[in-house]
């Protein structure tokens, strides 16, 4: 049922300034009177009544619902613009701390305790990376609630295949009915992608994940407040950062102890060595010929230090605070360009007193 013209006159004021996914028909207005900047939406895959509750009822956590039309089969929805940086740029970028991760898990339930509380329950049934957001001060948003729906107890399986394959849960597909347990199947999903991403899959957070993750919804936690719990009461991850102690001063492809790594470290520092410390160089002999190999050497090293991080060296470097993997890529190749630079400088200061 559309609503009336009023309505649609509202929405009129709402100016396009620029596509925010054009595919998706997501764009980014701004009110013509007010200047108020916006988030407008054209869906095709909706719940009217979704839309009318949010409306009606904020829920803390979740984008303001400022106005919304039917017409044609299509929805025009008119929302809060969230600043800030999605779960899914955070993951990729590998920056993630074990702090944040459970910080924002249980932001996460926070949010879906208010919608599923509510009467019927709301359930999301699309939480993804992407809509989670991060604001300038660590607030969590969740976004985008085209495929979201009321439970209905009384259901047998889903009508309408929704979600996003790797997180929807398996009754999305037919073998069963969507309820609050479908959302915790998504929250175990994303935490392993978290964890995976901070390299903290050996945790005792893991079997949290397997539980929430269970086929049958029966096995996994009876509401998110349960999993809330879960994760309150696990004692704190341990992180996997530099080594300490004499660990911490060894080569990389060592520190983890790891034995793949240190035999395919030792071939590799044992060929490279041997390929530099015999390498002729023009018509150079004694002195300068031996002292380029072992700076050549040197700058091989410095560039496998640079990249692989070693005594956390690019905590020190303020650029490396970024959160975008392709910038953080950038400046690893900055880094190694400037240790090179380095030494070759210091081996042009060596070689002066040979040529003068």
């Amino acid at each position: 049922m559309s609503l009336d013209i009023n309505k649609r006159l509202t929405l009129s004021y709402y100016k396009t300034i620029t596509a925010i996914n054009e595919s998706h028909n997501i764009y980014l207005v701004k009110h013509s009177e007010t200047g108020k900047v916006c988030v407008k939406k054209i869906l095709d895959v909706y719940n009217t009544d979704i839309y009318r509750r949010l409306y009606n009822n904020h829920i803390e956590g979740t984008p303001r619902i400022i106005d919304f039309d039917e017409e044609d089969g299509r929805l025009t929805v008119i929302e809060e613009y969230i600043c800030g940086t999605s779960l899914s740029e955070m993951i990729s970028s590998g920056t993630l701390t074990a702090d944040e991760i459970i910080n924002y898990m249980i932001s996460l339930c926070t949010i879906l305790e208010k919608l599923h509380s509510q009467t019927p329950p709301i359930i999301h049934r699309d939480i993804k990376p992407s809509n989670v957001i991060i604001t300038g001060y660590n607030e969590l948003f969740l976004l985008d609630f085209n495929a979201a729906k009321h439970y209905n107890e009384s259901e047998n399986s889903n009508t309408v295949l929704l979600g996003t394959e790797g997180y929807a849960a398996p009754e999305q597909y037919g073998f069963g009915s969507s309820s609050p347990k479908t959302d915790i199947y998504a929250l175990g999903i994303l935490l392993k992608e978290m964890l995976d991403s901070a390299n903290l899959r050996d945790t005792i957070y893991t079997h949290i994940v397997d539980k929430c993750t269970k086929l049958d919804p029966k096995e996994r936690y009876k509401n998110v407040t349960a999993l809330k719990s879960a994760l309150k009461c696990q004692k704190p991850i341990v992180e996997k950062k530099a080594p300490n102690g004499i660990l911490q001063f060894l080569p990389p492809g060592f520190r983890t102890l790891t034995p793949w790594k240190m035999i395919v470290a030792t071939l590799s520092y044992l060929f490279f060595g041997a390929l530099f410390l015999t390498m002729e160089i023009g018509e150079l002999t004694g002195y300068l010929l031996w002292l380029e190999r072992i700076f050549i050497f040197l700058m091989f090293l410095g560039v496998v230090a640079g990249s692989c991080n070693y005594m956390d060296i690019q905590s020190y470097i303020p650029i490396f605070k970024t959160k975008n993997k392709f910038l953080h890529f950038l400046f690893v190749i900055l880094l190694d360009v400037g240790i090179v630079f380095g030494l070759l400088i210091l081996l042009f200061i060596l070689e002066q007193p040979y040529y003068e």
